[in-house]
C-alpha cells in the first residue's frame, strides 16, 4: 500500500450488518468474481482459458492480500496462490496508484509455475485505496526449452521460460508498450497470448466497475463488516467440521513417480495433528529438494494443503477465514518448499495432487464417512509444438485430461473427473484438431482401470493423439505412473498412468514412465495415454454383487 492510500484509509469501526444484507454482500462480492471469471473466459484466446476454464480472479484485502470472495468459476489452486501473490505485490510494490496493473509470474512470489500468469490491479474507491482484484490465467507458453513450458529435464528455473517479477503492465489505465513487446517477444505465439493479456486487464476492468457498484449501493462501512463477519463465520463453520475430527496425530504417505531428471520416486510425508478446532500438518521427512522441476513452492504447498480440507469439508465458504484453524509448518529442506533457482514446472499440476493425496490418507481412519480414496491425482499435461505447414504459422497446443476419482463411503467414484486441485473440463478435440495439425483417433473411459473396493474407483480415460503433417515436438509431464492411485480402508489401487509412443512404427515407452520430452513426432507418429483410475473404498469382497453385474453389463 502506498503512503499516500494509507494517509487516505479511513478508520471505521464495526457495523451491525443484519441477516439479509449480510447474505445479499456475500453473494455480491461472489458475483463480482464470477463476472471476472466469464469476462476472462469469453475474451481469452487460447483454448486453455475459453475451453478448459484454466484461470481466477477474486478480491484480496488492501492491508494483506488476505481472500474476500472468489469467482465460482476459478480453480481453487489458484484463488490460494493468488493471496500470497496479492501480498508479495502489497510489500514490494508501494507506488501503485488508480489505473495501475502488475503482471508477475514468478513462482517464488506466490506462484506455481511460469505459465500461470498473475496480474494484480490496486482497486480505489472514492480516492482510497479499498482492495486489490487479482487473477491468473494459464498461457499456453512463455518461452523455455520445450514449447508449453512443461519441461521434465530443467535443472533450474531459467530454462523453463521467461520469469516476470512484479511490474507495471498498466499505467493509470494505458498499456506501457515496452513491456508488453518485451514479454511477447519470448513467446512462441505472441498473438493469442496478446489476446489472453487483453482478456486478463479486460477481467479486472470488469471486476472494477461491479465492485464500484456494490459499494455505491451498500456504502463501505457495511460492505468492510460484512467482509468481517463472513471471514469469522467461515472460521467458526470450519472449526465446528475440524472439532468432528478425533484429536491425535495421523500419517499419510505419497509417492512422486520421479523428478523428471533422477529416476527415483520422491516422497511426501504428511502428519496431520487435530486439536480441538484447530489442525495442524507438517511436512517433516518428505524428500530434500530434488534436481528436477517436481520442486513445489510455498504458495502451491499451502494452497494443496487448504484444497484437501475443503474437499472433506465442502460447504465452508471460501475466504480468509476458512483457512484460519488450518496451520501448516514450512517445509524447509524439502522439495515442497522452492527456493530460487529450483525449477517448479510441476509443482502446481502434478506435486499438489500428491500432497492432497496425502493428507487424505492420513485422515482416513479418523473419518471414513467424510473421506474418499486417492483420486487419478494428475493433470495429464501434453504439449505439442511446431509450425503447421498449412498455414507457416507458429503454434502451441496444450492438453490436460481427467481420470478417475476414489471410491467414497456411499458409491463409486467419478469417471473421467477433473484434477482434484480445480473444476477444469477437458477441451473439446474438436477444438484441437481445428487449431492444430493432429488428430485425435480415439477418446473414451480406460476400461478395467477403476481401483476395485466395496466402493470401486472411477475410471481413467484413454486416447490417441496422431500427428497429421509437419513435424511438431512434444513433451508431457503426468504422475502415478510408478503405481495407481491407492485405495483405503481395504480398497485396492486403481490402475496406474501408461504413456506409449509410436515414433516411425517403432514403439516407446518413456524412461520415467509418466514424465518425457523433445520427443519429434512427424505424419503418423501417435502418443497413447491412459490416465489412472481411483482407488477403492472398502474391501472388495463386501462388494454389492448387482453393482459388478452392472460393471460387467457396462464393460467396465
Amino acid at each position: 500500500m502506498s503512503e499516500a492510500a494509507l494517509r487516505q484509509e479511513k478508520p471505521s469501526g464495526p457495523v451491525n450488518v443484519d441477516p439479509v444484507t449480510l447474505t445479499v454482500v456475500e453473494k455480491g462480492l461472489q458475483q463480482v468474481c464470477t463476472e471476472m471469471d466469464l469476462v476472462h473466459e469469453k475474451t481469452s484466446f487460447s483454448p486453455i482459458i475459453s475451453e478448459a476454464y484454466d484461470r481466477a480472479n477474486g478480491i484480496y484485502h488492501r492491508q494483506d492480500g488476505r481472500m474476500i470472495a472468489q469467482g465460482e468459476l476459478g480453480l481453487p489452486i489458484f484463488l490460494g496462490q493468488l493471496a500470497v501473490t496479492t501480498n508479495a505485490v502489497i510489500k514490494l510494490r508501494d507506488d501503485l496508484e488508480d489505473g495501475d496493473i502488475v503482471i508477475v509470474n514468478d513462482p517464488y512470489l506466490g506462484g506455481s509455475h511460469l505459465m500461470d500468469v498473475r496480474m494484480v490491479r490496486p482497486f480505489f474507491y472514492k480516492g482510497r485505496l479499498w482492495a486489490y482484484l487479482s487473477n491468473v490465467g494459464h498461457w499456453r507458453d512463455t518461452g523455455g526449452v520445450v514449447p508449453g513450458g512443461f519441461t521434465t529435464k530443467s535443472t533450474e528455473i531459467h530454462q523453463e521460460g521467461l520469469r516476470i517479477p512484479p511490474v507495471k503492465l498498466v499505467k493509470k489505465g494505458a498499456i506501457e508498450n515496452d513491456i508488453l513487446q518485451f514479454i511477447l517477444a519470448n513467446i512462441r505465439v505472441p498473438s493469442d497470448s496478446l489476446g489472453d493479456v487483453k482478456a486478463q486487464i479486460a477481467a479486472l476492468g470488469a471486476g472494477a466497475r461491479r465492485l464500484t457498484a456494490l459499494l455505491d449501493r451498500y456504502g463501505e462501512e457495511i460492505v468492510d463488516s460484512a467482509i468481517a463477519e463472513l471471514e469469522l463465520r467461515s472460521e467458526r463453520l470450519m472449526r465446528s467440521h475440524i472439532e468432528t475430527i478425533p484429536d491425535g496425530t495421523y500419517g499419510g504417505v505419497a509417492f512422486v513417480d520421479s523428478d523428471g531428471v533422477v529416476n527415483e520416486p520422491l516422497e511426501i510425508r504428511a502428519s496431520v495433528e487435530v486439536s480441538g478446532s484447530d489442525i495442524h500438518v507438517d511436512f517433516e521427512g518428505s524428500s530434500q529438494p530434488c534436481e528436477g522441476p517436481m520442486n513445489t513452492v510455498w504458495a502451491t504447498t499451502l494452497s494443496a494443503v487448504y484444497i484437501a480440507l475443503k474437499h472433506i469439508f465442502p460447504d465452508v465458504p471460501m475466504n480468509a477465514g476458512c483457512f484460519r484453524p488450518i496451520m501448516v509448518r514450512e517445509p524447509h529442506g524439502t522439495f515442497l518448499y522452492a527456493e530460487y533457482p529450483r525449477p517448479t514446472a510441476g509443482s502446481a499440476a502434478e506435486v499438489s495432487q500428491r500432497i492432497i493425496e496425502a493428507i487424505l490418507l492420513a485422515l482416513a481412519p479418523a473419518i471414513p464417512d467424510k473421506i474418499f480414496a486417492a483420486p487419478a491425482g494428475t493433470s495429464g499435461n501434453l504439449s505439442l509444438g511446431g509450425i503447421d505447414p498449412d498455414t507457416g504459422e507458429p503454434y502451441v497446443m496444450y492438453n490436460f485430461s481427467g481420470g478417475g476419482y476414489g471410491g467414497w463411503w456411499a458409491g463409486d467414484g467419478i469417471s473421467n473427473g477433473c484434477a482434484t486441485i480445480g473444476i477444469s473440463k477437458s477441451q473439446p478435440v474438436e477444438v484441437l484438431e481445428l487449431r492444430h495439425p493432429v488428430l485425435f483417433e480415439h477418446y473414451s473411459l480406460r476400461e478395467g482401470s477403476a481401483g476395485p473396493g466395496k466402493y470401486r474407483g472411477g475410471l481413467g480415460v484413454s486416447y490417441r493423439m496422431k500427428m497429421l503433417r509437419g513435424t511438431g515436438t512434444a513433451s508431457f509431464l503426468m504422475d502415478h505412473g510408478r503405481q495407481g492411485p491407492p485405495g483405503t480402508l481395504g480398497g485396492q489401487a486403481g490402475a496406474p498412468n501408461k504413456i506409449v509412443i509410436s515414433r516411425g512404427g517403432k514403439i516407446e515407452v518413456p524412461e520415467h514412465l509418466s514424465k518425457g520430452e523433445g520427443y519429434v513426432l512427424r505424419p503418423g507418429d501417435w502418443i497413447d495415454v491412459n490416465t489412472p483410475g481411483g482407488g477403492g473404498y472398502g474391501d472388495p469382497n463386501e462388494r454389492d454383487p448387482a453393482r459388478l453385474e452392472r460393471d460387467r453389463r457396462n464393460g467396465y
